[in-house]
């Protein structure tokens, strides 16, 4: 049975001028909905753009494929017939305007660098990309100690905010269709960054304060090494992991090596670990490296690259890739189902090419089925199996949005993040510190069940019978051996959603093995396009796991659609891997329609010049500086008493040199004042304190029974009119919640206490 795509008949406006708010009417675009451009005369600025100085349009013509391009002065006659407006408030849009015109129920979206408010809009700060990542603590968790920080590649703070904007955009204009009353919301890309690219070491200094064990920078070894033919990149998060890793190296006489077990270690002996490591590795091709490495169940990748991509047998097998009516090749959506119905990438418009040939009626008032001051989501309940961070990432999102989530976790295996970067065994309920868990399973409900017994089995399936979602995101045979796959799931609840989140997929070579988020940026190349010029590539760590999580999340609220229109059940899959690559498409297009591989530049990037990062005086203190126009650059060289300045090494010198005397509020407060971009290269843990981040409420306060008080990052968005609040509840202590959930699924107290009898329930993990 043929199913018309999920947003179908939905009308999206889109004020874009840069990815953020163009790829998150991408995302709308490519699940059925009519997305208009509106430009000004100029067109979109990615028009013009091109990341390796080539032919320009690569870029644009991935994120506009299949949408219609009009002239500004259609805008107020198209405003009253959206259901959906997404902007970035470039080329003179104004929010109040926008608010004025559009029709009650209508959803605005508005993505700027800072939101609309707060001390950082009020100073008029200038933000690009590198402004904002040195600002949200990513360049400084970047690179070893000694060595100049380093941005990740690939601007990934602004898909990331796209993809948020298209998440909670979509949730909400699916309960305003029911309510009638539609929103206002301001996302703040910099908060975006601020939860996914810096975040995790600044609530770990927040949970644990001193004792926080999240290093300044992000140091990982093993990480990305020369092959015989190439470059392989590995992960060790777990200590079984890092011993099977010396045994893959032939190295089992270091097994007893007690200092090498550890990070600290490692980083102690770094020229002794890597040369042991290189001289296995140069002495083997890639491929068999990999092989190796996933007998071993270690999290391994090839450094992906532009040319190499298209080649890689899992992406081929799978069909990841596919080609626009332009004949340039992109990856495809990043979920599928059998009832989720996706458009392939159609052609990008012409600038103004459907001038006049829009026609949208306003929209009806409506006064709707649902409650209008409801949250979003507050009729969905999601029986959340999701462990790590990408998969309660996406359940957070969904309960911060209303939604009653359940989290299941089971008695031998709970999710791992409870034993990650806390406290050590010797401490009381020690499972309960884990920084990552706690900061990433806010707003949800927590059972425990084993899941391997008859009973547990029995009990996830009444949960699921009473549910509307259900989320996972093992590996694929991990479900299948609960037997709680779709049929499973399908046959007790003929009208449930599930979504399941892969690292790689249900199928392909890839399909069984362990991926983190350092395995995808490996794969993906965006490790590839982040780094020095002429160092290694270097992961930007992090990031795919929120990106991941969103994606999954949009999918979710796409598959209820369908569901609530079609009345079926609908089965998604939502890859971390194609969630990545769609992030880092620029790559791949760019490659594909001009033949330009783009490779890393340190801190250099097209659209400003001269950008970098500058020591100025205390311990590892820097200044990030973004010369983003002539003006920019004029004012720049009056500062270090140049006349003009050109990107070249000489002027490099002349910045370092006139940085080296000054601390780095002296250096900002210079730099902007003269009205060049400029930022304090932050660590992670300076977040707490940001001025403009604690003015809008980004903080939000956690009174957790075991771990305490502490400041817990909330959601990258405000609703006008509303408080800002989005964590409800802390996360669950482990089992908190079991006897009230599986009472309201019709257990009585008998039945608690034999599953407890019978350790098919439990308030301790096993073994601890």
């Amino acid at each position: 049975m043929a199913h018309q795509p999920p947003f179908t008949g939905w009308r999206v406006l889109e004020l874009s001028n840069g990815i953020a708010a163009g790829y998150a009417g991408k995302m709308f675009a490519d699940a059925g909905a009519e997305v208009v451009k509106i430009e000004c005369e100029k067109g979109d600025s990615l028009r013009a753009w091109s990341a390796g100085g080539g032919p320009p349009g690569a870029l644009f013509g991935y994120l506009a494929a299949g949408k219609k391009s009009v002239l500004g002065d259609d805008l107020h006659a198209l405003l009253p017939g959206a259901d959906v407006v997404i902007t970035d408030l470039t080329d003179g849009w104004t929010l109040n305007n926008l608010v004025a015109h559009k029709h009650s129920s209508a959803v605005l979206v508005a993505v700027t660098p800072f939101g609309t408010s707060g001390p950082y809009v009020e100073e008029q700060v200038i933000a690009n990309e590198f402004i904002l990542q040195a600002l949200s603590g990513s360049i400084a968790s970047r690179g070893w100690p000694g060595d100049e920080p380093v941005q990740a590649g690939g601007r990934l703070g602004e898909w990331l905010a796209g993809t948020f904007a298209a998440a909670v955009a979509a949730a909400t204009a699916r309960h305003a269709a029911r309510s009638g009353r539609g929103e206002v919301i301001d996302v703040s890309t910099y908060e975006a960054m601020a939860i996914a690219m810096g975040g995790l070491p600044a609530m770990s200094a927040s949970v644990m304060g001193p004792d926080s064990q999240m290093n300044s920078r992000s140091l990982e070894l093993p990480s990305i090494v020369p092959t015989a033919d190439g470059m392989v990149g590995f992960c060790t998060i777990t200590a079984q992991q890092f011993q099977d890793f010396l045994v893959l190296i032939e190295r089992a006489d270091l097994l007893d090596d007690a200092e090498l077990a550890s990070v600290e270690g490692r980083i102690a002996r770094r020229d002794e670990f890597l040369r042991m490591v290189t001289q296995w590795t140069e002495c083997r091709t890639t491929a068999e490296i990999v092989d190796l490495a996933v007998a071993f169940r270690i999290p391994v990748a090839p450094i992906g690259t532009p040319a190499m991509l298209p080649t890689v047998d899992h992406f081929l097998q799978r069909g990841v890739f596919v080609e626009s009516e332009l004949g340039v090749l992109q990856p495809r959506v990043p979920y599928r189902g059998g009832a989720i119905t996706t458009r392939l990438p159609g052609r990008p418009p012409e600038l103004g090419e459907h001038n006049g040939s829009i026609d949208w009626p306003p929209r009806r008032e409506n006064a709707g089925r649902a409650d209008p001051q409801a949250l979003p989501l507050s009729d969905i309940r999601v029986a959340d199996f999701t462990a790590f961070w990408a998969g309660p990432f996406a359940t957070q999102f969904l309960g911060a949005l209303g939604a009653d989530v359940v989290k299941v976790e089971g008695v031998r295996r709970p999710d791992g993040m409870r034993f990650s970067a806390g406290r050590p065994p010797t401490w009381d309920q020690w499972w309960e510190w884990g920084p990552v868990f706690l900061c990433s399973n806010n707003n949800k409900r927590g059972i425990s069940i084993e899941l391997g017994t008859d009973a547990g089995r029995a009990a996830a399936l009444k949960l699921i019978a009473a549910s509307d979602l259900v989320i996972e995101n093992f590996s694929p045979r991990v479900m299948e051996n609960f037997d709680l796959q779709w049929d499973a799931v399908s046959a007790a609840n003929p009208h449930a959603v599930m979504v399941r989140m892969p690292a790689f997929g249900l199928d392909g070579p890839w399909r069984d093995r362990v991926g983190f988020a350092q395995t995808m940026e490996q794969a993906t190349g965006m490790a590839w396009i982040t780094g020095h010029a002429q160092g290694p590539p270097v992961i930007p760590r992090g990031v795919c796991d929120p990106i991941a999580g969103l994606h999954a999340a949009f999918a979710a609220v796409a598959a209820l659609v369908v569901r609530d229109r079609d009345g079926i059940g609908v089965h998604v899959e939502s890859t971390m891997v194609e969630a990545a690559l769609n992030v880092a498409a620029e790559m791949l297009v760019e490659y594909s329609r001009n033949g330009i591989e783009l490779r890393r530049r340190g801190n250099r990037a097209p659209g400003a010049s001269p950008q970098g990062v500058y020591r100025c005086l205390g311990d590892d203190e820097w200044v990030a500086v973004a010369a983003m126009d002539d003006a920019a650059r004029g004012a720049l060289a009056r500062l270090v008493e140049k006349r003009e300045l050109r990107s070249d090494n000489g002027i490099d010198e002349l910045i370092i040199n006139w940085a080296a005397g000054r601390t780095v509020p002296d250096a900002v407060r210079e730099l902007r004042s003269a009205g060049v971009a400029a930022a304090p290269v932050r660590a992670p843990a300076g977040l707490l304190t940001d001025p403009h981040l604690l003015a809008r409420g980004f903080w939000e306060r956690v009174d957790h029974p075991v771990a305490g008080s502490f400041l817990c990052t909330g959601m990258p968005f405000t609703f006008s009119g509303r408080p800002r609040r989005w964590i409800h509840r802390g996360a669950p202590l482990y089992g908190e919640h079991t006897s009230d959930v599986l009472t309201e699924l019709g257990y009585s107290r008998v039945d608690l206490g034999e599953l407890s009898e019978s350790k098919v329930t439990a308030v301790r993990p096993a073994g601890l």
